[in-house]
């Protein structure tokens, strides 16, 4: 045997070489997909119920939410009314715009009577701890 046989019973043996080494790639790749997609399968059936959950209670909050709102613009119409009306009255009424005022300037000097007599009260108490 002469040197070429030689040269070409060392290339197939590298050959057969790369040959084993991607056949043993290949596998291992193979594996790794089957076990991303035994993953996802699994994932799959955990989301899945719990998305339906999700679904249900988002659809009971908005059931109660609807009746809120519902309240809402209830009451809004309502204070809409009775401002518009409250306004209609002391337009026509000049003696009950002036009577509103003057117990408007009732309730403030009652504040500030208020305030003075707790000040009053909170210097007799540092007085007496004194």
């Amino acid at each position: 045997m002469g040197p070429g046989g030689i040269a070409t019973i060392i290339a197939a043996l590298s050959l057969f070489v790369i040959a084993v080494a991607v056949g043993y790639a290949v596998v291992r790749v193979g594996k790794l997909v089957d076990q991303a997609g035994a993953a996802i399968t699994d994932l799959t059936n955990e989301v899945t119920p719990l998305l339906e959950e999700v679904t249900l209670t988002v659809e009971l909050i908005n059931g109660p939410l609807q009746s809120i709102n519902k309240v809402t613009k209830t009451v809004e119409g309502l204070t809409t009314k009775i401002s518009d009306s409250t306004e209609g009255f002391l337009d026509k009424n000049k003696m009950a715009m002036n009577a509103a005022g003057a117990l408007l300037a009732v309730s403030k000097l009652k504040k500030k009577s208020d305030a003075k007599a707790k000040k009053t009260k909170r210097k007799v108490a540092d007085e007496e701890f004194e």
